[in-house]
């Protein structure tokens, strides 16, 4: 499944009102290392179908950026039955996206 983007009105559905996992991708336009990034977390919501993968627009959505304390991007929280489960900040390769998921999933 593709990487849907979000923002503040539909966080609370999209994110907080799930059951199981969502990873969400906080980033920037003008981001590099966040550019870097985009086609391994679309690669790995193509892969685990259990788990929904969205993104946010930091600069579209400082009320969301606010509340999980955004400071540096990008920033990626795996949120489990509605709740903030795991954070972690900036680029890394496939293995390491599957390191920081299997800390809320292990297999």
């Amino acid at each position: 499944m593709a990487v849907a983007h979000t923002d503040k009105n539909g966080f609370q559905k999209e994110v907080l009102d799930q059951k199981g996992l969502v990873f969400v991708d906080f980033y920037a336009d003008w981001c590099g290392p966040c550019k870097l990034t985009e086609p391994i977390v679309e690669e790995l919501s193509k892969e685990l179908t259990d788990i929904k993968f969205l993104k946010v627009n930091v600069d579209q959505n400082p009320e969301l950026t606010s509340t999980y304390q955004i400071f540096s991007i990008p920033t990626f929280m795996i949120f489990k039955d509605g709740q903030a489960a795991h954070q972690f900040i900036g680029a890394m390769g496939k293995e390491g996206f599957l390191a920081e998921i299997k800390t809320v999933k292990p297999e």
